[in-house]
């Protein structure tokens, strides 16, 4: 990561077990998520629709859109679901914005603070 370095975002304590939150780095929408208590940072943007993530459900690991309700896991971004549509309507829909996992964010945590790797720009 080119000119990458870890910016403070949060502190430990202020995300409960499985919340998430949105942030701004460096001009990004980041979305800081806890899971078994380890912190997690993707993209706070849904690469479908570019809905808000934030606005939508954390289960487990699991982060849906509220928007056509794409879930990502934010462990490592990986598409679960691209959208809530079926048939015909899906696949016109994969053909125009095919399925694309969420950027991550390398996190590491130093005392009560909760850093996240974010590049410039």
């Amino acid at each position: 990561m080119a000119n990458a370095d870890y910016v403070e975002i949060a502190k430990t304590n202020d995300l409960a077990e499985s919340q998430m939150r949105a942030y701004e780095v460096h001009g990004k929408e980041i979305l800081l998520a806890k899971h078994n208590g380890t912190f997690y940072a993707t993209t706070n943007v849904c690469p479908h629709m570019h809905g808000r993530l934030s606005d939508g459900l954390f289960a487990g690991s699991v982060v849906t859109c509220p928007r056509h309700h794409s879930s990502f896991d934010v462990v490592d971004g990986h598409v679960i679901r691209w959208t809530h549509f079926s048939g015909l309507t899906l696949k016109l829909g994969n053909l125009f914005r095919p399925p694309r996992p969420l950027t991550t964010y390398q996190v590491k945590v130093e005392g009560e603070r909760v850093l996240v790797q974010v590049p410039e720009g």
